[in-house]
């Protein structure tokens, strides 16, 4: 059991020592999207839902939630994380609010817990301020969408580079990034 890095020698769960590792720049993307009826597009767009603005509310909710990973996640360390962007569209195609989280740290371990969370926490919010008018939300579709340093080096989701082909991209933003490693790696 000693190869799996979350196990100590008696095969019991340990948080990972990264006293050693160097502190390095790191950043991660993660996405998802509460998918709802067009008419609680309509009430979020307006700013007509009776609890106030629900993507300024989310937008905080899923900052904090960032924030709060290490409490949450069993094995996460707390980190002091650098900055929480996140974004939010309405896709009237699909019938969902679009969310994305960007979190960036200066550490010795990734960030893509905190992003994860960001948008689960931001979704969560959104449904919190919408289900008096819409029980049939469905939150899904999160994933880590990309991330940048550390030792394992960089990775981008081929499964946001195949809908990027299908659907199309959930932000602008990410249609250029995708499109530069895609370029990148030829």
């Amino acid at each position: 059991m000693s190869s799996f890095t979350h196990f100590n020698t008696d095969g019991r769960a340990k948080m990972v020592n990264v006293s050693g590792k160097d502190v390095t720049t790191r950043e991660a993307v993660a996405r998802g999207r509460v998918y709802m009826k067009s008419e609680t597009i309509d009430l979020i767009e307006k700013g007509r839902m009776k609890k106030g603005d629900v993507l300024a509310v989310a937008q905080v909710g899923g900052i904090m939630g960032a924030k709060q990973t290490w409490s949450l996640i069993p094995m996460c360390h707390p980190l002091n994380i650098s900055g929480v962007d996140m974004a939010f569209e309405l896709n009237r195609d699909i019938s969902a609010v679009e969310i994305e989280a960007r979190v960036s740290v200066e550490g010795k371990t990734g960030v893509e817990m905190e992003a994860l969370t960001a948008v689960s926490i931001g979704a969560l919010t959104v449904y919190d301020m919408c289900k008096a008018v819409d029980k049939e939300m469905v939150i899904g579709d999160i994933m880590l969408v990309k991330k940048t340093g550390g030792k394992s080096g960089d990775f981008v989701s081929s499964v946001v580079i195949c809908q990027e082909k299908v659907f199309g991209t959930l932000f602008d933003r990410a249609k250029e990034e995708l499109r530069e490693h895609t370029e990148e790696k030829g």
